[in-house]
């Protein structure tokens, strides 16, 4: 398949789920993408795939919750490409419990992770973003930054922020025509549901009746519409929160 998008992207929680389906899309593309995360053997996996549809991956093993992790993962990526263009901010942490299970820990790690790094990857990929023809920054939130679920109160105010973020830095960067969207994802078969639910079966049991659509979707439906946003063809849509999430954030069937 011929393809002429040549871009860099950074993805991160590129292990698996979202991040690498959308790295094994992106590659399909044309692009060079770098795959950021905690657990170097799922990237190499991710890498590999990526390699099987044509795409040229770099693999850079980083925990997010870490100060120096953007500064480190924008330079690598400078240093490998000489370039960056697109900025996927997929990685996150998420603990689900009542308010006194919490502990300060907790509430820093999610902080860290969920919030304090998309901040500064953006904030350090910003010269390279702004030297970049078609640069595109977009922000994975979820349906619970915007509708209540009983035991996200943590991870539902990181989400909550990553929305806002995106709108406030979507009017910040429009005069280098840097474009930031942020997708609030639905419900999404990924190993991030086993943190919780212990299985998928279990997560899928608790979410499904809460769908409108009755199902919960697949990794490659989010990466068909991550990669939709970075785009050239839509080019003209920055500071939006698209909400993909099967009706979700309508409210729950009756």
């Amino acid at each position: 398949m011929a393809s002429t998008d040549s871009r860099v992207a950074i993805i991160t929680g590129a292990g698996s789920g979202i991040g690498a389906a959308t790295a094994k899309l992106f590659g399909a593309k044309g692009m060079r993408v770098v795959l950021v995360g905690r657990r170097a053997a799922l990237l190499e996996e991710t890498a590999a795939k990526v390699r099987e549809h044509g795409g040229r991956p770099f693999v850079l093993s980083a925990d997010l919750a870490e100060a120096d992790a953007p500064k480190r993962i924008v330079a690598e990526t400078l240093r490998q490409f000489g370039q960056l263009d697109v900025l996927i901010n997929n990685g996150a942490t998420i603990k689900v419990g009542p308010l006194e299970t919490y502990t300060i820990a907790d509430f820093d790690e999610h902080m860290a992770t969920n919030i304090r790094a998309i901040f500064f990857l953006i904030q350090e990929a910003l010269p390279a973003l702004k030297r970049s023809d078609d640069a595109a920054v977009v922000n994975i939130s979820s349906t619970v930054g915007s509708v209540v679920k009983p035991g996200n109160s943590l991870y539902g105010l990181t989400k909550a922020a990553v929305e806002y973020l995106s709108r406030s830095l979507a009017f910040e960067l429009a005069p280098f025509r840097i474009r930031v969207n942020c997708l609030a994802s639905g419900s999404v078969k990924t190993p991030i549901h086993l943190i919780w639910a212990g299985s998928l079966e279990a997560a899928e049991r608790d979410l499904i009746p809460r769908i409108p659509l009755g199902r919960m979707a697949e990794p490659d439906e989010m990466a068909y519409w991550i990669h939709q946003l970075v785009a050239r063809e839509t080019s003209f849509a920055t500071g939006e929160v698209f909400h993909i999430d099967g009706g979700q954030a309508l409210g729950t069937p009756e």
